[in-house]
């Protein structure tokens, strides 16, 4: 290793440990205590870790670092106890004093990009106390219980399922994995929105959950915040402009699936689907600026949304239009190309998608006429927004109805205007 090389990296070290020491400076409200490491302590911890693998690396023997790292072990421990007799009993201090050895350590090894995430992370936690200890103080018993479920369901349950195809044409749809991870992407979709409400304050984290899980899954959000308008009508207007927010996104990403493999169909689809998002838009700034002028009060109390039963209800009823669709597009063949686009989209607007930018492209016999593909995904597109608005319509509460039919029947006016009579 040449000397600027080596020279590079406890240099590196020692920039991380300062920000770290610098956090830990600004944290403490006492400013005359003394703390057991500041700005210049954390830097010089950094360097050890970093001269202590230096060491065990020329001398090619892990008993330097680990001779070095059980000796500042020892005075770490001395100064918790010396602290502890005055009544400070606090570990935070410590810990990150034994990460910041370690971080110097991994920037030796040449893993400085995880030393400098560690390091980053590190500030972040430090810095971050006050908000996590009041987010902690607002999370319940039963959060936690809901949390646990969660995650039994899509880390363990979700990756031992077969993620393959059972059962021969019409029945080639039911494949476990995907039908199961449709299930915890609805329950999953519901609990980032809660725990979005707790952080940001009920109606900013419904509109943010709206957009990122327009993204995802604009049936998963629809399904979630309808339910909830039932059980919270007060927040039925900022559930409904969630839920808006949601399928505008959803026009634009479909965009951008077809173009990832038919730039000439995406080119003609986008008309189309800009007209519904701009309605879309259009309609959600009104609702936005009505939301904003009313006195309604912001922090309504939340149950925790997880309810794994509807979730498995809808993966059901996803099966069942699936099967359905795909028998449609079997049976009828090109001449059934809309009727299938309808059947397709109510399950699954990127399937559909896929399968006509696949259809269409140039150079194949049989490609499908690109204004016909057009309107075909446009057609799966409406469908699957129709879809969830009778979801939006039936099992909602009266005022995400009256709220969400205006903008409804905007978008899809809009979209089909253009695609039959633009295209």
């Amino acid at each position: 290793m040449n000397e600027t090389a080596l020279f590079m990296r406890f240099g590196i070290a020692m920039v991380i440990g300062l920000l770290i020491g610098l956090q830990r400076e600004f944290a403490f409200e006492e400013p005359k205590r003394e703390i057991a490491a500041g700005i210049r302590t954390f830097p010089l911890m950094a360097l050890i870790g970093c001269a202590a693998s230096f060491f065990s690396d020329q001398y090619d023997s892990p008993l330097p670092f680990c001779a070095i790292l059980l000796l500042m072990g020892g005075f770490l421990i001395a100064n918790y106890l010396t602290e502890a007799r005055c009544g400070h009993t606090g570990l935070t201090t410590k810990t990150a004093a034994v990460l910041t050895i370690l971080i110097g350590s991994l920037i030796y090894w040449e893993q400085t990009s995880l030393g400098v995430a560690l390091g980053v992370a590190v500030v972040f936690l430090l810095s971050a106390k006050h908000e996590m200890h009041d987010f902690a103080h607002h999370i319940t018993k039963a959060d936690v219980y809901a949390t646990l479920k969660l995650a039994v369901i899509s880390a363990i349950v979700l990756p031992v399922l077969p993620n393959r195809v059972f059962g021969n044409i019409p029945f080639d749809i039911f494949n476990p994995f995907k039908i199961w991870l449709l299930v915890v992407l609805i329950s999953g979709i519901s609990f980032i929105g809660y725990v979005m409400m707790k952080l940001t304050g009920t109606r900013k984290g419904i509109s943010l959950t709206g957009f990122f899980g327009g993204l995802v899954s604009s049936t998963a959000v629809t399904v979630s915040f309808t339910r909830r308008s039932k059980i919270n009508p007060g927040l039925s207007k900022s559930f409904a402009l969630a839920i808006l927010i949601a399928w505008t996104v959803m026009f634009a990403r479909v965009v951008a699936v077809v173009a990832l493999l038919n730039l000439s169909l995406a080119g003609k689809l986008w008309l189309p689907m800009a007209v519904s998002v701009l309605a879309g838009l259009a309609y959600c700034f009104y609702l936005f600026k009505q939301e904003a002028s009313e006195k309604t009060a912001e922090e309504i109390d939340l149950s925790n949304p997880f309810e794994l039963g509807l979730a498995i209800k809808f993966g059901i009823l996803f099966v069942i239009i699936l099967f359905i669709s795909r028998s449609a597009q079997i049976y009828f063949g090109n001449v059934g190309i809309y009727f299938s686009s309808v059947l397709s989209g109510a399950a699954d607007v990127d399937a559909i998608a896929l399968s006509m930018a696949k259809f269409s492209q140039g150079g194949q016999p049989d490609a499908i006429d690109l204004s016909i593909a057009t309107r075909g995904v446009v057609l799966a597109t409406i469908a699957n927004t129709v879809v969830k608005g009778l979801i939006a319509m039936v099992s909602g509460s009266v005022a995400l109805r009256k709220t969400i039919l205006p903008g409804f029947v905007l978008m899809m006016a809009a979209g089909l205007l253009v695609a039959f009579f633009g295209v």
